[in-house]
């Protein structure tokens, strides 16, 4: 019950709302609320504040996420690790939206011929490395700089290049791009590169597809990964690159716990997704 609890707390410090943490875990809105309510009355304290339709954390709840949050992961993953996967055992593979796109949609396509038993998912890379880490997911397909410090294989695949693109020629460095957000961990870097070039964040997006739409729409330059720009099949003339742009890569990384590669197939999965990512663009 208290690892249950804890679990429910981590949830719904992300999702900011018992519905949209009862969606998640796949409980109902007064299960979160039971489970919660428990963990205080176990602890002996309150975690959380109703704000609205949101929900705000106490101190002691900010202060039990920091000091347990990690080693709750770190169990799960202990956990996940000795589960035996058998023909029908379901495995999940944790994506980028725009990798599996981009670079797999059509290698997963004949997979899934001989293997139905695969989940997709879709998240940012703080999240499939929190997934990946928990045992939530066998396998993590991400793009950006991974955390300092991890429990898990990280395979290099390739560093992505980025073009600019806009539906209109570039003939110079524009003083004002669309981005992605920045405040992400995998993409902070690019912040330091663009603020030495002189060039403004215009809009921090959520969606490489939507920044490389609003940019073929004429509304300003924006950097999208050559990713987005296969898959969305950009045309050239609307793809520019610059030298002073080459350092804005992004590291992919395929990730996953060390034990999970000894299940034949885990590392099956493993080494159709490495031999279905180039190893230059």
């Amino acid at each position: 019950m208290l690892l249950e609890g804890i679990e429910t707390l981590l949830v719904l410090a992300e999702e900011g709302t018992m519905s949209r943490t009862g969606s998640r875990l796949y409980i109902s809105q007064s299960a979160v609320s039971k489970r919660i309510a428990k963990l205080e009355a176990t602890l002996g304290t309150k975690l959380i504040i109703p704000s609205g339709r949101l929900i705000k954390l106490t101190p002691d709840a900010h202060a039990l996420i920091k000091n347990v949050g990690p080693s709750f992961n770190e169990i799960r993953g202990l956990i996940f690790e000795h589960q035996n996967l058998d023909d029908q055992s379901i495995i999940t593979l944790d994506c980028s939206e725009t990798l599996v796109a981009g670079y797999l949609a059509n290698a997963l396509g004949t997979y899934f011929q001989k293997d139905k038993y695969i989940s997709i998912t879709t998240h940012h890379t703080p999240v499939i490395v929190e997934n990946v880490q928990s045992g939530k997911a066998s396998i993590g397909f991400c793009a950006g700089h991974l955390p300092a410090q991890y429990s898990f294989v990280a395979e290099h695949l390739m560093d992505e290049p980025f073009k600019l693109v806009f539906n209109q020629p570039l003939t110079a460095l524009p003083k004002a791009i669309v981005v992605n957000d920045l405040k992400n961990p995998s993409n902070i870097s690019q912040a330091a590169v663009l603020q030495k070039l002189g060039i403004t964040p215009l809009m921090e997006m959520d969606s490489y597809t939507a920044s490389a739409q609003l940019a073929l729409a004429g509304m300003a330059p924006a950097l999208v990964p050559q990713s987005i720009v296969k898959t969305l099949s950009i045309d050239d003339k609307y793809c520019f690159e610059f030298a002073e742009l080459a350092e804005l890569t992004r590291p992919i990384h395929l990730i996953y716990r060390q034990n999970s590669y000894k299940l034949p197939r885990v590392k099956n999965l493993v080494e159709t997704i490495v031999g279905a990512v180039p190893k230059a663009v």
